[in-house]
């Protein structure tokens, strides 16, 4: 990821960054920082950036012309996605970072004085961010803890995979309280569960723990928290139609859209999927006025959604009729009418048992960026950009024989596993078998479920997956991708 700090002060940014887990990370290339002088770009003579405001007001704006000459000179006047810090901005959350994270560029501006120039915040800024309500005497500091919420979300800046998801916020739940040595300290003993050694009941403990003080300190969190937990009640009533939502929420991924009894609208932010099921066609309509306008993907349980969603519709001057056969108003179902092609169509399959499988072939290793070209040869379904993601994710392993790398599995980005595939000389050894366990145990470990998609018609897939304990929906999904 790049990331560009237009500032008065750089040298705030590189004296902050320069040590820090952050600074690292540049170091290893997983980042790019640069910060960038305004006052460069200015073309007075004594590098003058600031004027008064037109219609009087105290203190001093900064000039529209060197914040555009210093956003240029970065983005080479392509819209890249530039965040404006001030007090008038969007709340800053986890939600945010998240989705900020995923971008390759960012553009901080800092602003100082009274504010910019408005004409040059229209024409470079696409999001207006506050970190909090009150004032700073500049944007530096909240460019900064910007930064380093988004920076930590990046694949590879933590070292631990898990570290960015065991943590405050995760899933609407604050953290919860942990220990180390001593045992006990000043008369007070860590808790006993803790030291016991059983997983099981320390994730239990932790959980319960977690929703306790969200619900004391957090009610706000907290009731988005229990109405996710509601909703996955009644999904698990039927479970195996409905794994791919109740895991999306259970992980953290998805915020609920809609919910009114069987008709739910769910959404992962992160890799723009909606989840949609509906009682009738009008309920999926109603829905579809609701998903975000970005969605690149509906994962949808009826096929009367997939006809709206596929259907080409009128131009022009054309209506439709409505069932009087009077003419009415054409319905673009919030821009989603006629936007998407049926990708695929599956059969969903689930490991209920919490007992890890066993793995037979034993050099599984994590994938990096270097084994990409052989992957993605191999892989094309998705296309090289995908996979290099998931590597990049850390969810790709793969099965080696010395140092050739013979078969390859992975989490797909909306966390179903997949991108299985086994070189042709070395199938039928019990490698995909060996590659899937040793994923379902990955997954099982984060105490989720592990759950896949299985194209209709995939029958070696289906073997597969039933030798190795999955049960299969009842019903299909349709993967709908956007045109």
């Amino acid at each position: 990821m790049k990331i560009h700090i237009l500032t008065l002060f750089p040298e705030m940014i590189e004296g902050c960054f320069k040590s820090s887990i952050i600074g690292r990370a540049a170091q290893k290339e997983i980042l790019s920082l640069h910060a960038v002088d305004i006052r460069e770009y200015s073309t007075d003579k004594h590098k003058k950036v600031d004027d008064y405001p037109y219609g009087g007001g105290a203190g001093m704006l900064l000039q529209a012309q060197p914040v555009y000459d210093a956003w240029k000179s970065v983005t080479g006047g392509e819209r890249v996605r530039t965040v404006y810090l001030t007090p008038q901005g969007v709340p800053f959350s986890q939600n945010m970072a998240a989705e900020l994270a995923e971008e390759p560029e960012l553009v901080f501006l800092c602003g100082h004085y009274e504010g910019i120039d408005q004409r040059v915040l229209e024409e470079t800024v696409t999001d207006y961010v506050s970190i909090g309500d009150y004032v700073l005497t500049g944007g530096e500091l909240p460019a900064m803890v910007m930064i380093d919420a988004v920076a930590r979300l990046v694949p590879g800046v933590l070292g631990n995979d898990s570290s960015a998801e065991e943590e405050s916020f995760f899933n609407d739940l604050l953290e919860y309280p942990q220990y180390t040595r001593p045992e006990v300290w000043h008369g007070r003993k860590a808790p006993e569960v803790l030291l016991s050694g059983d997983h099981r009941r320390i994730t239990q403990w932790r959980l319960e723990q977690s929703e306790h003080l969200t619900e004391k300190v957090r009610p706000d969190l907290y009731g988005r928290y229990e109405r996710k937990q509601r909703l996955v009640g009644q999904l698990l009533k039927d479970k195996r139609n409905h794994i791919h939502m109740i895991e999306s929420l259970r992980r953290g991924r998805a915020e609920i859209i809609w919910w009114e009894g069987e008709d739910i609208l769910i959404y992962d932010r992160k890799c723009a999927v909606c989840m949609i099921t509906a009682s009738s066609r009008k309920a999926g309509e109603k829905m579809l006025e609701l998903a975000p306008a970005e969605t690149e993907t509906f994962v949808s349980s009826q096929e009367y959604l997939n006809e709206i969603l596929c259907a080409d519709g009128p131009t022009g001057a054309q209506r439709e009729q409505d069932a009087c056969g009077n003419s009415a108003v054409f319905r673009d179902f919030g821009g989603h009418r006629g936007r998407y092609e049926v990708h695929s169509q599956c059969y969903q399959f689930l490991y209920t048992p919490k007992v890890p499988l066993p793995v037979k072939h034993k050099d599984i290793r994590k994938l990096t960026l270097e084994h990409l070209d052989s992957v993605s040869g191999h892989y094309s379904y998705e296309g090289r950009e995908y996979v290099e993601g998931r590597i990049r994710e850390g969810v790709m392993y793969g099965a080696f024989v010395g140092d050739l790398l013979v078969g390859f599995v992975g989490m797909h980005n909306e966390g179903s596993l997949g991108l299985l595939h086994v070189a042709d000389a070395y199938r039928r050894q019990g490698i995909a078998v060996s590659l899937e366990a040793y994923m379902i145990n990955r997954i099982l470990e984060k105490g989720w479920i592990p759950y896949g998609h299985v194209i209709v018609g995939n029958e070696m897939s289906f073997a597969l997956q039933e030798k190795l304990g999955l049960y299969r929906s009842s019903r299909t999904v349709w993967w709908l991708e956007r045109k």
